[in-house]
């Protein structure tokens, strides 16, 4: 091992006990020795999620947090709702490493070829544990970044674009030919509306501030709805006719949303009718829900007849069902990409013991557009 590579390293970690108390915490782990057809990576770079702060701070209520420890090593403490036990009983007691995607340099490598090719090189990695000074993963769950790439570029190369990419894969796997997205200015949002712009496709873009849909606008959206204006449903029914989507990615999850989304679906189909059915449009409708801005329960009226589904879509699952092969080729367009589709705006870039700062966490923990946290894990360590 390289002498400029230190013996330990600092990793982030969630533990939610059985006395019902979120704690969060550095750990120093040892620094591990590649093996053959494994990288270290030196993380420079890793972005705050959504899909990141279910793990991070699960339910806990961050009101009651506070924090012990020294500057250097904060420990957070925070209660979980007594409501919230119960779907914590599977991680209970167990000390578990944060982050799921990151970027950094390449510091040590096995003996393979492929490893050995990325000495030296900067990466992105999608492995796990990534709030860490230092990480070991297989050379397969690495992204070469192109030249002139920084890891802050690199940072955000898996979970946003392949979510983004595998969103309009599924609208063409499944039949459709336009679709509809929520939260739409999110960096996620902006990436898929600069997808489509890019291949042709319609997007009705659904946003919740007047300010998100001047900022859409200006990126060249054609469709932008406000969910918070009075005129909201009418709208909505006009960009889903004016596109003909009849899928839809939702990331808030709770409230009225998906179902008002299907009800402006089946409002636009029905346009074209031309015979009354009872059983509405049989054309299928279809609304994934993929986050959870609304911690609360997903509410409809079933004002859509009869041909609509609602359900889950998470990346992972559906990367496996694409395959390799497929998989192989949405990750190549992402790195082809990086700084024009695919580019990503953080709000803040912050250390470790800074992301365990109490006001940090209240305003990251939050989820809000546009207010995107990148953890540098090596941030004045001197390396």
């Amino acid at each position: 091992m390289s002498a400029t590579i230190p013996r330990t390293g600092l990793q982030l970690r969630s533990l939610i006990k059985r006395s019902g108390e979120l704690e969060l915490s550095l750990a120093e782990v040892e620094t591990p020795t590649p093996r053959t057809g494994e990288v270290l990576v030196r993380v420079e770079a890793a972005p705050i999620n959504p899909s990141d702060l279910g793990l991070l701070i699960g339910p806990a209520d961050l009101s009651t947090a506070t924090v012990g420890g020294t500057a250097e090593r904060p420990v957070v403490t925070a209660r979980v709702p007594e409501a919230a036990m119960r779907a914590m009983a599977a991680r209970l007691d167990q000390s578990m490493p944060v982050g799921n995607e990151g970027a950094g340099t390449v510091m040590a490598a096995g003996d393979s070829a492929a490893a050995q090719a990325l000495l030296g090189r900067r990466v992105a990695v999608l492995g796990g544990a990534m709030y860490s000074q230092w990480r070991c993963v297989p050379v397969e769950q690495c992204l070469q970044l192109p030249e002139g790439a920084s890891a802050a570029d690199g940072a955000s190369s898996f979970v946003n674009p392949l979510t983004a990419l595998g969103m309009v894969e599924t609208m063409r796997r499944e039949g459709h030919t336009a679709l509809a997205h929520t939260a739409a200015a999110s960096n996620l949002g902006q990436m898929l509306n600069r997808i489509c712009l890019q291949d042709g496709i319609g997007l009705v873009n659904i946003v919740r501030k007047p300010e998100q849909v001047a900022l859409l606008r200006e990126a060249g959206a054609a469709q932008v709805v406000d969910s918070s204006a009075p005129g909201f449903m009418a709208e909505l029914t006009e960009a889903l006719a004016a596109t003909g989507a009849t899928i839809a990615f939702d990331a808030i999850g709770g409230g009225k949303l998906a179902g008002q989304i299907l009800t402006g679906m089946e409002a636009a189909l029905n346009r074209q009718a031309t015979e009354y059915s009872r059983y509405g449009s049989t054309t299928h409708k279809q609304v994934y829900l993929y986050g959870a801005l609304d911690m609360g329960p997903t509410e409809f009226h079933r004002h859509f007849g009869m041909a609509w589904g609602m359900g889950g879509w998470l990346l992972f699952p559906f990367l496996q069902k694409i395959g390799p092969a497929a998989a192989q080729a949405l990750k190549q367009r992402v790195a082809a990409e990086l700084k024009t589709t695919f580019r990503s705006h953080y709000a803040k870039a912050v250390s470790l013991a800074e992301a365990l700062q109490p006001a940090m966490i209240a305003t990251y923990g939050q989820r809000a557009t546009g207010a995107k946290f990148l953890i540098n894990p090596n941030a004045g360590a001197g390396l």
